[in-house]
């Protein structure tokens, strides 16, 4: 599992993509802050094509099912792994997710 930052690739079922947003400026990969524990949560989604007259686009990522190191921190906050699953507020509730399609760096990987 890649370690991911704020460049990497996550997007919903549908390939709306979710645009990150890094809480911390401290640890970087190349330059780009790594992503940590409730930084994918609550995210604006872009360009999903999911809508209909019954049908809510996703919008935002809701929470994280699966996704943070076990042991990797920074500042006391878990590091995103490309493992990462979570829901979104698109229809169908609760089943459709957002997961990194593209960590975009090969330089750092973790166990969990």
């Amino acid at each position: 599992m890649r370690w991911i930052h704020r460049d990497s690739v996550i997007t919903c079922d549908h390939d709306g993509r979710v645009e990150n947003e890094p809480s911390q400026e401290w640890v970087t990969i190349t330059g780009v802050p790594v992503l940590v524990d409730d930084d994918p949560v609550g995210r604006d989604i872009t360009a999903c094509p999911n809508y209909g007259p019954t049908i809510k686009p996703c919008g935002k990522t809701v929470n994280v099912r699966v996704g943070y190191s076990d042991w990797l921190r920074v500042d006391g906050h878990k590091i995103l792994l490309s493992h990462l699953e979570g829901f979104t507020d698109g229809t169908p509730p609760g089943l459709v997710h957002h997961l990194v399609r593209d960590p975009r760096q090969q330089f750092l990987a973790a166990d969990r």
